[in-house]
């Protein structure tokens, strides 16, 4: 199979965030093909179209490590029955000033988990009819909504429930799959 760049988004700004983990989890779990790079976004400012004349450094950074990326993904947890407010923020900012969207036509993927039994059902849901509106192409099957337990991955990223680590890696396989999947559909460059 194809090698593929995919930058990934951990949607929490907090250290010990547990979507961190996860995305610790995920980068040691990914396939050969997969290389995996964080996009960061916590020093963007509020979008607001008052910025799209001369988008700030950090605006462009985001924009330029997402067009490096050949895929998307987003390790994601939910506040407030939605996902939280900065992951909000690098979206607009990606996908703007009109004309520029970041997300378009690039395979995404969703994932996250929280103590709740949802684990991050519903904030998946609303990413998802964001990455929609962005054309983004998304991989709807494996769902992953991960209930976190205490201990159920190090801090370096070792998934120490075997069928939780079994899981995951056929997640990260399948994304691999379907981001192949999309280029032989929609090849780069192609309107």
């Amino acid at each position: 199979m194809t090698a593929y760049r995919v930058g990934y988004f951990v949607g929490s700004l907090a250290t010990a965030s547990l979507n961190r983990l996860l995305s610790r989890a995920l980068v040691r779990l990914a396939p050969s093909g997969l290389e995996m790079n964080e996009i960061p976004f916590k020093d963007l400012p509020l979008f607001s179209p008052d910025y799209e004349a001369d988008y700030p450094p950090v605006a462009r950074a985001l924009k330029d490590a997402i067009a490096a990326a050949d895929a998307v993904l987003f390790i994601t947890p939910e506040y407030n029955r939605s996902i939280p407010g900065g992951l909000k923020n690098a979206i607009d900012w990606a996908s703007r000033p009109y004309g520029t969207n970041s997300f378009s036509r690039k395979p995404s993927a969703v994932i996250g988990t929280s103590p709740g039994k949802l684990g991050t059902a519903i904030a998946q849901q609303h990413l998802r009819s964001l990455l929609g509106y962005c054309n983004s192409p998304q991989m709807n099957a494996p769902e992953a909504y991960i209930q976190f337990t205490p201990g159920l991955i190090t801090d370096d990223g070792q998934v120490t429930v075997p069928s939780t680590a079994q899981f995951l890696q056929t997640f990260m396989n399948e994304f691999h799959a379907f981001i192949q999947r999309v280029y032989t559909v929609l090849p780069r460059g192609s309107s």
